[in-house]
């Protein structure tokens, strides 16, 4: 160590200032007893590991990449807010690093806030007591006037009480009793004007001494109460009814808990998602069709800052390449031939402040996809057929059983799409992969299809199960709680599913009956696929679709195998 790397060490170690050093791949290389502090880090736990693996959320690496040094950023962590100063480090010209100074606001932020809070409670209570006509009084500790609402002036035919005393304002009042007893007064009657009205009093106290009092008539008579009551009832059945409807809605939805296994893979990956949940970064979700990305999706919304907030699904592939900008945008009045008259929103809107999930990114149209990253990067856009900017602040998570780096490679996908969407990844492993969680996987959907469709199953024969462990699942577990509906179906009066209600492309051991029958590489093939697709399509009675998706073949390939071999 030179004599400029001394210096440097021994300011880490002693400043009072929270800093962190980076090499040029990102690995942490020191940090002050202060960072460690703030940021509740430790040494054996961050030494020699990626910046982004232990504060997520990191933007140092980026400082690295672009060589450019940024002077009083934002950045939230573990609910602090810090101002940070990321600077690259450089050697002979090159970048070496970078180091992280941050500088602890939570105080001074929430101090700021609380100045505006008090302001806009001010202003608002003018607001409230001179627009809504709410009638409200306040006295000093003499019991006098020092406000008055308009509202309570014209009711009272006096537009002047400041400085009068509320005895000589108010009939019947008890606000100067309140200032001498300090005990506050809710719901007494008093009568104004000839009228039964309903008034709360309440002290106003400062340093346990009472120095004021305030009056505020709650009804102007006392059939207004009755009426509100009324009122109050039914809204209390309506808000009983609404209550049931977003439980039984939310029910509907994953959660972690949702997420069936405990093999080594899937827990790294529900590990990666938890941390995932915490941020606000977009997500990229990768795995084969049926591995449970919008299990992942929904659990990681429901795990989030956002899950009061909207969560809004769009299906890239399911909707035609002309309609998917108004899906997303929406639309005004006469934005195109068959727009209807009043617009609509679109799905940025829908999810805003929440979360926007795309399934099927990697099949979105290309024309598409650069105005999706404009509204990525902007965080605004427009209507179809309006010039009205809409603000955005909504979570990107997107899915695909694609390789989009392979697409990216064949200009099939936006590179800088690919990089804004991947700010995190979670790549699902296929269950031929987790074969160790299936008999857990299949517990747990026996036990929910049973209660779908009302049908009482109490297990699974250890024969049976071994066929499903010994299957390598194309279709992964979509495929798998397909094979046990249609076993759970089949059970009868039996309550446990055996190997003879699993499907004969599962459990039939297959012969070289073909091999005897000729020697022809090709007509030994034919036959074979002859007799697999055969099998498949009496197992799904004959749905094609499913036969596809189980053979991994395309359905047009599909289609022309059967009318080829006869078999429809």
């Amino acid at each position: 160590m030179n004599c400029k790397e001394q210096c440097f060490d021994i300011v880490l170690k002693q400043s009072s200032d929270a800093i962190i050093l980076i090499d040029k791949n990102g690995i942490i290389k020191d940090a002050s007893k202060k960072a460690e502090y703030l940021l509740g880090l430790e040494k054996e736990n961050y030494s020699g590991k990626r910046i982004d693996e232990i504060i997520i959320g990191s933007k140092l690496i980026k400082t690295i990449e672009f060589g450019v040094k940024e002077i009083a950023s934002r950045f939230e962590y573990n609910d602090r807010l810090y101002i940070v100063d990321r600077i690259p480090v450089k050697k002979n010209g090159e970048i070496a690093g970078a180091l992280a100074i941050f500088h602890d606001i939570t105080s001074v932020n929430k101090l700021s806030n609380k100045i505006i809070e008090d302001k806009k409670y001010i202003d608002i209570l003018d607001t409230v007591n001179n627009t809504f006509n709410e009638r409200i009084v306040v006295v000093d500790k003499d019991g006098i006037i020092t406000m008055m609402s308009k509202s309570y002036k014209k009711f009272l035919n006096e537009m002047h009480p400041e400085g009068k005393h509320v005895t000589d304002v108010i009939e019947n009042t008890r606000l100067h009793i309140v200032v001498a007893t300090g005990i506050e007064e809710i719901g007494e009657i008093q009568i104004l004007n000839g009228h039964k009205a309903i008034a709360m009093r309440m002290p106003i106290k400062e340093n346990d001494e009472v120095v004021g009092a305030i009056g505020k008539i709650l009804f102007k008579d006392i059939n207004e109460l009755i009426s509100l009551s009324k009122k109050t009832n039914n809204l209390e059945k309506e808000l009983k009814k609404l209550k049931n409807e977003l439980y039984k809605e939310r029910n509907n939805k994953y959660s972690f808990e949702n997420l069936v296994g405990s093999s080594d893979a899937i827990k790294k990956v529900i590990n990666l998602a938890l941390k995932v949940s915490k941020t606000d970064s977009n997500v990229l979700i990768n795995g084969e069709s049926g591995t449970g990305k919008e299990l992942f999706v929904h659990a990681i919304h429901n795990a989030s800052n956002r899950k009061f907030s909207p969560f809004v699904k769009i299906n890239c592939a399911a909707i035609p390449k002309e309609l998917i900008e108004s899906e997303l945008f929406g639309y005004v009045d006469g934005a195109f031939t068959g727009a209807r008259k009043d617009g609509k929103i679109g799905k940025f809107e829908a999810a805003q402040n929440g979360t926007l999930f795309l399934d099927e990114i990697g099949d979105m149209p290309l024309n598409m996809q650069s105005k999706l990253l404009r509204v990525l990067q902007e965080k605004e856009f427009e209507r179809l057929g309006s010039n009205e900017v809409i603000k955005t602040d909504v979570r990107i998570i997107a899915a695909t059983n694609k390789d989009l780096i392979k697409l990216v490679k064949n200009n099939e996908f936006r590179e800088d799409l690919f990089y804004r969407l991947n700010v995190m990844n979670i790549v699902l492993p296929p269950l031929r992969e987790r074969k160790e969680d299936i008999e857990m996987l299949s517990n747990a959907l026996i036990s929910n299809i049973g209660d779908r469709l009302n049908i009482y199953v109490e297990s699974i024969t250890d024969d049976a199960l071994n066929y499903l462990i010994n299957y390598n699942w194309p279709g992964n577990i979509r495929e798998l709680e397909n094979v046990l509906e249609r076993a759970i179906n089949l059970l009868g009066n039996k309550f446990i599913i055996e190997e003879k209600h699993l499907p004969l492309f599962l459990t039939k051991k297959r012969t070289n009956k073909f091999v005897r029958e000729s020697k022809n590489l090709k007509i030994l093939i034919e036959k074979l696929e002859r007799e697999t697709i055969r099998e498949c399509l009496e197992e799904t009675g004959f749905n094609k679709n499913q036969t596809a998706k189980i053979l991994n073949i395309s359905r047009v390939s599909l289609y022309k195998k059967i009318e080829k071999y006869n078999l429809s």
